[in-house]
């Protein structure tokens, strides 16, 4: 039987992925997570699962194991703004993790690898125009520079090793399965808990940031496509994110679904003012096609949400540095 091995298979991408793929396909899937950011249950019972920290544990024994096609590596935490503040943690999480898994997909001959890095390695773009997978990228803070210094990884070894690869950047994917307990990261699934706890939605700065936003169910057979559809190989592609919403304007999205309630504005932190991806190539190549727009993805989200278990909010007791860090992240 043929094989996909995810990473990061517990958290939004992963668990959906996995199960879109056992759905959809006659592969059967092999998971690995380390259970710091995403959850158990979130993952598909069929899913043959390895509670493993890729950083800290090799998983060459998983390929020698199972013959594997595709490997899919979403196992990162993307607390871009919190990165500063947890520089070590961020690369042994991100590069550290990511050099494992190229080094077993060299040795073990996986077919393609398929790495999803982010649109924050672009930096700061200009309002109005959007980033293209041909910009040079400038990343601005240490989590955008270690998925920049993987993805330079992963072309490295496709030079010295053949090594096929798929890179993609996604843009604020959310939706069922969404960690929506971390205090750092995902603002969608953050108004959220705050809703449900009864405290104010909370913007840093003026809110005028620009974003797009993507919902996990259109994001996942273009994935998919992005593993086996051979002129996705060797491809840098954004995906999703067809259209552009100021933190503001998506605040007042949400606030149309759960009722008028309180924003709370926060000072500003350091992060790119404008970030908005472009999206024909994951059009032209992926198929993407958005059939849900932020409204009707909100709407789901949140009355998914309303179902969870009540958990405590994931909060750092100690930062590497503290120097400079915002009043509202000190404990």
């Amino acid at each position: 039987m043929s094989n996909v091995l995810i990473t990061g298979v517990a958290g939004l991408l992963g668990s959906r992925m996995a199960e879109w793929i056992l759905d959809n396909t006659e592969y059967s899937v092999i998971g690995i997570d380390n259970l710091q950011g995403g959850y158990l249950e979130n993952i598909d019972s069929r899913v043959k699962f390895y509670k493993r920290d890729l950083a800290e544990n090799s998983i060459e024994d998983i390929f020698k194991k199972y013959p594997i096609d595709y490997v899919f590596h979403f196992a990162a935490y993307a607390a871009e703004g919190l990165s500063p503040f947890i520089r070590k943690f961020n690369w042994k999480n991100n590069a550290l993790s990511t050099a494992e898994v190229i080094n077993c997909c060299i040795t073990y001959n996986v077919k393609r690898l398929v790495y999803t890095s982010s649109m924050s390695v672009y930096g700061d773009g200009v309002r109005n125009e959007r980033f293209y997978e041909t910009n040079i990228p400038d990343p601005q803070d240490p989590y955008a520079i270690s998925k920049y210094a993987c993805e330079m990884d992963i072309i490295s070894a496709s030079k010295t090793h053949n090594l096929d690869y798929c890179i993609i950047r996604p843009h604020n994917v959310y939706g069922i399965n969404q960690n929506i307990w971390d205090r750092y990261r995902n603002v969608l699934g953050i108004w959220m808990l705050q809703r449900l706890n009864n405290k104010p939605m909370t913007i840093y700065g003026d809110g005028e940031q620009m974003r797009a936003f993507s919902y996990i169910d259109d994001c996942l057979r273009p994935m998919w496509l992005a593993a086996t559809k051979e002129q996705a190989s060797k491809q840098i592609i954004n995906l999703g994110g067809i259209k552009e919403y100021t933190i503001n304007e998506a605040a007042n999205i949400l606030l149309e679904i759960i009722g008028d309630y309180t924003i709370e504005h926060l000072e500003p932190r350091y992060e790119v003012k404008y970030a908005v991806p472009s999206w024909e190539k994951s059009v032209d190549i992926l198929e993407y096609n958005e059939t849900v727009d932020l409204k009707k993805g909100l709407y789901n989200m949140w009355e998914w949400a309303k179902k969870q278990p009540h958990r405590e909010q994931q909060i750092w007791k100690e930062y590497e540095i503290d120097k400079n860090l915002y009043s509202y992240w000190k404990n």
